[in-house]
């Protein structure tokens, strides 16, 4: 189907009168919605007049009672919250008085990183962890796992792996 310049001119007016890119599709027939758009792209035309369907306005009224009361607005909540003690800052040396390094650190060691990892400083804190499977001493596993907050609860800072649950 080539555009016609009967066809584009029925385009352009529909355009104008403010018809959707799939009713002029309708209207002239053989022809898709993207074909429109991109005929109207390439004629230049400019926006609409008017939306082809105005929307309603609602003339339901509003069913509210009013009354003489007036509310008081509520107080603020608190937020409960539990300060956790920070992490140790220095790390543990070692038996032989070093620290841990990448080299030295072990399964049941603390794997908080401690320092710029680009200077010679940098160490893990090397502490001992409750399981193996643990990265982190019970200091650092409550900085790093936040318990979730939901709603209505109060924020509590969990032991060393919230994530993981034990079983008894």
């Amino acid at each position: 189907m080539a555009w016609t310049e009967d066809r584009v001119e029925i385009l352009s007016k529909l355009w104008a009168e403010g018809l959707s890119a799939s009713q002029i599709a309708k209207e002239l027939g053989e022809v898709t919605r993207n074909a429109v758009i991109g005929k109207v792209h390439r004629l230049g035309l400019s926006g609409r007049a008017k939306p082809s369907n105005p929307t309603k306005k609602s003339s339901r009224k509003s069913t509210v009672v009013r009354t003489g009361a007036v509310r008081m607005p509520k107080a603020p909540r608190k937020q409960q919250t539990t300060i956790v003690a920070p992490p140790p800052i220095e790390a543990k040396p070692m038996a032989n008085g070093k620290y841990a390094t990448i080299l030295t650190i072990r399964d049941h060691m603390c794997k908080w990183p401690i320092g710029d990892p680009s200077t010679s400083e940098f160490r893990f804190c090397g502490r001992k962890t409750e399981d193996k499977d643990e990265p982190y001493c019970t200091a650092h596993s409550r900085v790093a796992y936040q318990p979730s907050r939901r709603r209505g609860g109060s924020i509590r800072a969990l032991g060393p792996n919230p994530v993981r649950r034990r079983l008894k």
